[in-house]
């Protein structure tokens, strides 16, 4: 049966990642990659440039491709990028990356364009939306909710019950407690220990993590 052709959006260290896993998943064939940034027809590894985003429709044609994986790893421009890539080609599917090595329990939903890197486990009665990450070793515990481009940075630790909004990112070592809901566009720092809920926009670090500044929507924190 011939692999269904796919095109990765991103040619980065998150990439990389992202490749190894569809790679290791063995269902797709890679065509290509997208990026802005790097030279048409050059190489990121042994995948070649097509051009970008802007180009999408020319070059899904040339290259027969209705599949793609937005691999970004700034929750921002990861929901700009997939939202662009719909209205460019409504009939786009967008694949979950999952590794073999990832644990996710049955009833688990899932939407599509996540990321599951290794050793990354998803515990039951838990809810993910769409273009989410969950990074190396981290976990999402029982009924666990990941509103869309959220993420979970490797080391992520939560309790049960934990609900994270749309494009908010706990970073690399955090831990959130049990029953804490995290708003919408947060950043939560490195190492943090987050024992209270946070509302929208905000920036916290720290143990116990507190609030240090409000969060652009659209801001770099990678």
């Amino acid at each position: 049966m011939n692999k269904p052709n796919l095109i990765i959006s991103g040619a980065s260290g998150h990439a990389k990642v992202v490749i190894d896993i569809i790679e290791a998943i063995g269902n797709y064939q890679i065509v290509g990659l997208l990026d802005p940034f790097k030279k048409v027809g050059s190489y990121f590894g042994k995948y070649k440039i097509l051009g970008s985003e802007k180009e999408l429709i020319q070059i899904a044609n040339k290259e027969s491709v209705t599949h793609f994986f937005v691999a970004l790893g700034d929750n921002w421009k990861r929901q700009n990028i997939t939202n662009l890539i719909l209205q460019l080609l409504p009939n786009a599917t967008l694949i979950n990356a999952i590794h073999p090595k990832s644990i996710i329990a049955k009833d688990v939903a899932l939407g599509y364009g996540n990321a599951l890197m290794a050793g990354s486990i998803v515990n039951t009665g838990s809810k993910i939306g769409n273009g989410c990450i969950i990074n190396t070793g981290s976990t999402l515990d029982h009924d666990g909710i990941m509103e869309n481009f959220s993420s979970l940075a490797p080391g992520v630790v939560t309790g049960g019950n934990v609900h994270l909004g749309l494009c908010t990112a706990v970073s690399i070592g955090a831990t959130v407690l049990h029953n804490i809901k995290i708003g919408n566009h947060c950043i939560i720092g490195a190492g943090s220990l987050v024992n209270k809920s946070i509302s929208d926009e905000l920036v916290a670090y720290g143990i116990p993590a507190k609030i240090v500044r409000k969060h652009t929507i659209g801001e770099p924190y990678l």
